[in-house]
């Protein structure tokens, strides 16, 4: 029989509006105590009259204390069961993109809270953050092996998230060999070898795809540099389509030897440089040499993980646009993103207005973009939309 998780009185309306976290504080944990459930359990949340709201997994020990992967109470999360939800998300990821290189399954949004599968062609990247997905993880690697058949499967179970939840890092190859431990994948027309052993994350971000593709049409004889570059997403792709010179600034020598081989993989490495170094500090060096950039691209990892990181978070993206946009040439194009779900969608422009009157330029918001929709929202779980990116032509002022 599935356990049983009930609500405080009014507790139930986020979750009857759409949404799919439980929060601690609104357990009713004289009725149901969550001491006595175990990490990764499922269970059926009801309201505190008793209505059948859904079937979650179940984290007792976490302020989100239960994630709901459906809304039928009768429903078990197996290996059937993330059959259809993968087989769903992929229906909707191939509606977009042809080169089945795309974030396969992106937790809340389907259906699968806790677990991330991105894909390379024939190489899947398999992500799991909670224990409920952890304890389906043999049944994650078959489903994904029925469903796409791919040469390769990989189980990227390392970072912060795991270790706090008190669940094992572990990097392997469950299926299949790797070419150098990357994997190969196509982004609007620029080829690319992703670190899927080695990398961040899963190896690559697909997120900013689109945001990189609009980017790509600006670029044409055009001088460059992308801050935070990583392996060159955004970089070696603006040097693919056209740009006259690219500079790539990383902390990670690493990375930017992955930077290397990706240009060199499109012919571009005549055309692209690399700088390794702390972000602020290449910044200001730049600036001290007199370089001018036309465009320069900020896309830094998250500086806001934390609702409390919120104050210190928005200095250090003010500070880094700041530097960022006096690198620019007289009518330059700064393309500022950010990753931070903590950030509000209205807070970067904000901030970008700020630094614009710091320095006496007009700035002029010609674009903000989103995650791509291998990524989809919940509308009614804002925190499943966390990425921006905006495109503003910085002036002088006279």
């Amino acid at each position: 029989m599935t356990a049983l998780l009930r609500l405080k009185p009014k507790a139930d309306k986020r979750i009857k509006g759409g949404h799919c976290w439980v929060y601690s504080n609104e357990v009713d944990i004289a009725q149901t105590p969550l001491k006595t459930l175990t990490p990764g359990q499922q269970v059926v949340v009801e309201s505190a009259s008793g209505q059948t709201l859904g079937v979650a997994l179940v984290s007792p020990q976490q302020l989100i204390c239960a994630r709901l992967f459906s809304r039928d109470a009768g429903q078990v999360l197996d290996r059937s069961w993330l059959v259809h939800r993968l087989n769903v998300a992929l229906s909707s990821r191939e509606l977009w993109y042809p080169h089945q290189c795309y974030r396969w399954v992106y937790g809340d949004s389907d259906a699968l809270p806790g677990l991330v599968i991105d894909r390379f062609g024939d190489v899947v990247v398999i992500q799991i953050s909670s224990e409920g997905m952890e304890l389906m993880r043999d049944d994650i690697v078959a489903a994904v092996d029925q469903v796409a058949k791919p040469s390769a499967i990989v189980l990227k179970n390392d970072g912060k998230l795991r270790a706090s939840l008190g669940l094992d890092e572990y990097v392997t190859v469950v299926k299949g060999e790797l070419q150098d431990n990357c994997a190969p994948l196509i982004e609007n027309d620029t080829r690319f070898m992703a670190p899927v052993i080695e990398g961040q994350k899963t190896g690559w971000f697909y997120d900013h795809r689109d945001n990189r593709a609009r980017l790509n049409g600006l670029v044409a004889g055009k001088r460059v540099l992308d801050v935070f570059s990583y392996i060159g997403g955004w970089g070696v792709q603006a040097a693919r389509h056209g740009a006259a010179e690219v500079h790539c600034v990383d902390a990670s020598a690493r990375a930017l030897d992955w930077v290397e081989q990706n240009a060199a993989l499109n012919d571009v490495s005549d055309q692209l440089h690399c700088w390794q170094g702390d972000a602020f500090e290449a910044l200001k060096q730049l600036r001290d040499e007199g370089e001018r950039f036309d465009i320069v691209v900020v896309d830094p990892p998250a500086l806001i993980p934390r609702r409390k990181d919120i104050k210190a978070g928005e200095q250090a993206y003010r500070r880094l646009n700041q530097l960022a946009m006096r690198l620019l040439q007289k009518d330059g194009m700064l393309v500022s993103g950010s990753c931070s779900m903590n950030l509000g969608e209205d807070r970067l422009p904000d901030l970008l207005r700020l630094v614009g009157r710091e320095l006496d330029r007009e700035v002029l918001l010609q674009h903000i973009g989103s995650q791509g929709a291998d990524h989809p929202v919940l509308p009614a779980v804002p925190e499943t939309r966390y990425l921006k990116a905006v495109f503003a032509r910085v002036l002088p002022t006279r």
